[in-house]
């Protein structure tokens, strides 16, 4: 059951693949969920993933209602919510040419894995059908410019992509009791004068 976790699990998820990929670095690099508040350490050297936007994909909005059974009863429940995820992933080195070196590998892995499913999801994720579809977005140097100035940082070089569709179910469903019998009334004539 995916549940108001989904959005740290996506999170987790790539913190792990990247990290994976960038074990293979020479330093190796590691990957990290960061708010980019604060000094950022480039001891090991890093990536930082910052989620900077969650908005619901307006293409998944008139899904219908998701039925299903407790007998005998019948159950009505609102379809998952779909959400995209934006992250801005940044390198943290303290060296331009190994910043661009981890930024290759980064976006290299993302390419290769566009679709991130199966054994790589990570908490609540694990175990299920969900697949992740990471796309590189394009995003102009003003609208990223933005991003750095909402975070009170100098802009870095930078790519952003977005994560989709990240099911968030809800919780309330409403129970529809099944019939159990019918009774047919009939209408008498009213007499007429």
């Amino acid at each position: 059951m995916l549940d108001f976790g989904v959005i740290a699990d996506v999170s987790t998820t790539l913190e792990k693949v990247l990290t994976t990929a960038l074990s293979t670095l020479n330093p190796p690099s590691v990957a990290q969920v960061h708010d980019l508040q604060g000094s950022i350490s480039t001891t090991p050297a890093r990536l930082t993933i910052f989620l900077y936007e969650a908005v619901e994909d307006p293409s998944a909005r008139n899904r219908p209602r998701v039925q299903g059974t407790a007998p005998p009863d019948l159950t009505l429940q609102k379809p998952p919510m779909a959400l995209l995820l934006r992250y801005m992933m940044t390198p943290w080195s303290g060296n331009r040419f190994t910043d661009h070196l981890i930024l290759g590998r980064a976006m290299q892995v993302l390419y290769d894995g566009a679709i991130i499913s199966g054994t790589q999801l990570q908490g609540g994720l694990a175990g299920t059908d969900q697949a992740l579809k990471i796309t590189l977005q394009l995003l102009t140097l003003e609208e990223r410019t933005r991003v750095w100035h909402s975070v009170q940082k100098p802009y870095r070089l930078s790519v952003v992509y977005e994560v989709r569709v990240v099911n968030l179910v809800p919780v309330t469903r409403r129970v529809i009791p099944s019939v159990k019998g019918r009774s047919l009334d009939f209408a008498t004539p009213e007499a007429t004068p």
